[in-house]
């Protein structure tokens, strides 16, 4: 079976990293799987520049102004909306031509339009599109929020982030309705990397009643025999990370609050916490309102220097809005980080709560919402001490059954190998 997974990237962002490990997962099951982007930077033999470097930009630059034109030049959104209205016709790249499958991840920003994949459709080729986030289901925005615009007979329209370019049949409902003109048109069996995502296609004008079966994402497991952890010296260690700490959907601000209430709640248990940060950072002065023992190592690159990280952790935390399937959960489990988290996302198909981890009750309230975290800390922390090691047996055998690149493989060749 011969398969080409089409991405921006091979190494930049998550979608990019995942992409890269389904390719490698792929041909260690026997596989030709490669992989088509618009910015190769690893040195794989089975990565492949989509097209030429300036004929890329040209369609970059072109559907970055169609999406400036329909937010009235509004710089803040800009990155955060995508029309798929440029891109690069590969239909007659030779990995294609020899392809029995497409898998598309994410194509945005000038990789691929949605008049290219309607090409790819009409060519025979069998389509597998991988859903990293709301973009699908919605007409422009990548993740939707608290808008509901998408579950509406209307299909979008009133989009909160056009601004005073939003109205009843603006651009949002104009590209949405090109998704569904795409998706009436071409067979396409579409990939949710989490049970929550499927359940938010579910939820869609869009994707209601079409085929969405939910595989997740290939993580990268050290050996369990290979872990050596640091000892803790009595310490509580917590780990918080991101690409970009004060990113708004990260809930940086829960985070403070959750530190302010584990040290006015659990005063014996913050003494002896530390914290953990890793990851940019753009307004610093923000760490400095975290009441515990902070140690911000900035930017790492690399699993190799994230894991030594996990490695003399003993909790990882995520405070986000939301997540589509956050991987630091599943890293850190599989190094033995006991997750807390809120249900905000994929994280349950992550973490079994009160087993393989905790999940805090959300609350709009940030003082609240803190405060949750900050008992389901003191719950971990409690069944640390109590189970330990077979805890973290129990995680990576959790992490290995869900998550291996072996068994996300195997389901994707069944996807494959369904007919249509």
């Amino acid at each position: 079976m011969r398969v080409v997974i089409v991405n921006k990237s091979d190494t930049t962002g998550g979608a990019a990293v995942v992409s890269f490990r389904l390719m490698e997962a792929l041909r260690s099951a026997g596989v030709d799987a490669r992989m088509l982007v618009a910015e190769k930077l690893s040195d794989s033999q089975y990565v492949a520049p989509a097209a030429g470097r300036l004929r890329l930009k040209a369609s970059f630059i072109a559907d970055r102004l169609r999406i400036a034109m329909a937010n009235g030049f509004d710089r803040q959104t800009l990155f955060k909306l995508d029309a798929a209205a440029y891109g690069i016709d590969i239909i007659n790249h030779p990995w294609v031509k020899s392809a029995d499958a497409i898998l598309i991840n994410w194509i945005n920003q000038g990789l691929l339009s949605l008049a290219d994949i309607r090409r790819l459709g009409q060519s025979g080729k069998k389509i597998v599109w991988t859903m990293h986030d709301m973009w699908n289901l919605t007409g422009l925005c990548h993740h939707a929020g608290s808008c509901r615009r998408y579950t509406t007979p209307g299909l979008c329209g009133q989009c909160p982030l056009l601004g005073s370019q939003a109205g009843p049949h603006d651009f949002s409902e104009v590209v949405a309705r090109r998704k569904e003109r795409l998706y009436d048109e071409v067979p396409i069996d579409f990939v949710a990397v989490s049970s929550w995502l499927r359940r938010k296609s579910e939820e869609s004008t869009l994707l209601h009643g079409r085929s969405v079966t939910v595989i997740p994402n290939a993580f990268q497991l050290p050996p369990r025999e290979s872990l050596k952890r640091v000892a803790s010296d009595g310490a509580v260690r917590l780990i918080f990370g991101a690409a970009r700490l004060d990113d708004t959907v990260k809930g940086f601000p829960i985070l403070i609050e959750a530190m302010k209430a584990l040290k006015s709640t659990y005063p014996e248990l913050a003494s002896r916490t530390r914290l953990l940060l890793y990851g940019a950072i753009r307004d610093a002065s923000l760490i400095e309102r975290i009441p515990i023992e902070v140690e911000y190592v900035g930017v790492q690159h690399g699993m190799e220097n994230i894991s030594r990280l996990y490695l003399r952790s003993d909790i990882v935390l995520s405070t986000s809005h939301f997540e589509t399937l956050p991987g630091t959960l599943v890293e850190g489990q599989a190094y033995g980080c006991v997750p807390v988290s809120f249900a905000r996302g994929g994280q349950p198909d992550i973490i079994d709560d009160g087993t393989t981890g905790y999940l805090a009750e959300w609350s709009d309230d940030q003082s609240q919402a803190g405060a949750n975290i900050a008992a389901s800390i003191a719950q971990a922390v409690g069944l640390i001490e109590l189970e330990g090691e077979a805890m973290r047996e129990r995680m990576y055998e959790s992490v290995s059954r869900k998550f291996s690149a072996a068994a996300v493989a195997g389901a994707y060749i069944a996807l494959l190998q369904r007919p249509r």
